[in-house]
C-alpha cells in the first residue's frame, strides 16, 4: 500500500482481554499429548481451555444439507446475483476459503480459485467466483470476488483507491492490480456508470488466526479506514477467521469444540478490536488445504459462514428499497416497497 494507506507497521502489543484468565499472545496453558498428532493423538486438555459455547451449532448430516438447500435456493431481495468481496492480508486464505466453499457443493476437495502461496500473494487480479448448486442445478445467487491482499508495507498489496473502485464497481474482470498504478477512468475495461450488477453489496474480511498478534499496527488503522469508507457506501462487511487449527489445539483436535475454545473466543475478540467490528460478526472457519476427502463437520462451519455473508448481502438491497432507491438502488420502485 502507499504511505497514505498504510501507517508505518509495528508489533501490536499484547493485551489482556476481559474475564479471560491470560494475556492473549502469550503461553497457552500446558497441553499434554499422548504419542502424535498425525496418529490420532488423544489430547488431556486443561479445564480452563474448555468454555461455554459461545454459539450452538447442529454438528450432522443434516444440518449440512439444510445449509445447503438455503444457500442454494435463496433469492436476493433485488432478484440478482449478490457480489461479495473478499479483504485481507497477503496469505489470510481468500481463495483458499473460496475453494472451500466451492468444494462442498462439488462434492470433492477442488482448487476452484488458484490457491498458492507467495511473499507478495498469489492474487494478481479481479476473479468473480459464482457459488455453483451441486452437480446439474444452476448457480446460487451468491458470486464471491478474489483481489489482491492487503500489504503490510509501503508500496505493496492493492492500493486503497483500488479497493473502493472495486466495490463501487469500475473495475473490469480480470484487471490486474498493481499498487504503484492505481485504477482510473483510462485504464482498460474501466466502468464509468457502473450497474448494480457490477457493485460490491458485501465485504467480507479474512484473518489469519494464527497471525492475529504479528500483523503490524498500520494493518488495524487500514482496516478501520476502510470500513469507515465501505460503510458510506451501504456496505455491510462481516468477518472470517481462517486457520483455526492451526491456532487452537482444542480445535485441531476435534472442530467441534471451535466454539468451547477459550483460545478461539479471544481470537475473535483480537479480531474484533483490530477490525472495530462486534464479536457476532466475526465467523472463524477451517479451510480444506491438505486434505483430500470433505469432512462435514468442517462443512457446517464453512456453510453457516456463507449463510451469514449471504443474509448480509442481501441487507444492502433492503436497505437500497428502505431509501426509496428501489431494491436495486437505481431508481425508485413504488411498488417494492410498499
Amino acid at each position: 500500500m502507499s504511505r497514505e494507506d498504510l501507517a508505518i507497521c509495528d508489533p501490536i502489543s499484547a493485551f489482556e482481554l476481559p474475564n479471560i484468565g491470560y494475556v492473549f499472545g502469550g503461553p497457552s496453558p500446558a497441553i499434554k499429548m499422548e504419542g502424535s498428532s498425525d496418529s490420532g493423538a488423544k489430547l488431556d486438555l486443561p479445564s480452563e481451555e474448555i468454555a461455554k459455547p459461545l454459539r450452538e451449532v447442529q454438528w450432522t448430516d443434516d444440518r449440512k444439507e439444510q445449509l445447503m438447500s438455503k444457500i442454494c435456493s435463496y433469492k436476493m431481495s433485488c432478484g440478482v446475483p449478490a457480489r461479495v468481496l473478499l479483504l485481507g492480508p497477503v496469505g489470510s486464505g481468500k481463495s483458499n476459503f473460496i475453494s472451500s466453499v466451492q468444494s462442498i457443493f462439488s462434492g470433492r476437495v477442488l482448487n476452484h480459485a488458484m490457491v498458492g502461496s507467495s511473499p507478495t500473494g498469489f492474487t494478481k487480479k479481479l476473479r468473480t467466483f459464482t457459488i455453483k448448486s451441486k452437480k446439474g442445478e444452476g448457480p446460487t445467487a451468491l458470486s464471491m470476488c478474489d483481489v489482491m491482499g492487503l500489504g503490510e508495507g509501503e508500496g505493496t498489496g492493492i492500493s486503497f483507491h483500488d479497493i473502493l473502485a472495486v466495490i463501487k464497481g469500475h473495475a473490469p474482470e480480470g484487471h490486474k492490480f498493481c499498487p504503484s498504478r492505481p485504477l482510473h477512468p483510462g485504464t482498460a475495461g474501466y466502468r464509468e456508470d457502473p450497474g448494480v450488477n457490477d457493485r460490491v453489496h458485501c465485504v467480507v474480511f479474512v484473518l489469519d488466526a494464527t497471525r492475529l498478534d504479528s500483523y503490524c499496527r498500520g494493518l488495524r488503522g487500514t482496516f478501520q479506514q476502510l470500513r469507515e469508507h465501505i460503510s458510506d457506501l451501504g456496505v455491510h462487511q462481516v468477518a472470517v477467521l481462517t486457520h483455526i487449527d492451526k491456532a487452537c489445539a482444542v480445535t485441531a483436535s476435534d472442530v467441534k469444540d471451535v466454539y468451547k475454545s477459550v483460545t478461539i473466543q479471544q481470537m475473535m475478540s483480537k479480531a474484533g478490536e483490530m477490525l472495530g467490528m462486534s464479536i457476532s460478526s466475526i465467523m472463524p472457519v477451517k479451510n480444506y488445504s491438505s486434505e483430500l476427502d470433505l469432512d462435514s463437520h468442517k462443512d457446517v462451519l464453512l456453510l453457516s459462514a456463507v449463510d451469514n455473508i449471504q443474509e448480509y448481502a442481501d441487507l444492502y438491497f433492503q436497505d437500497q428499497a428502505s431509501k426509496d432507491l428501489g431494491p436495486c438502488g437505481n431508481t425508485p420502485t413504488r411498488e417494492f416497497i410498499g
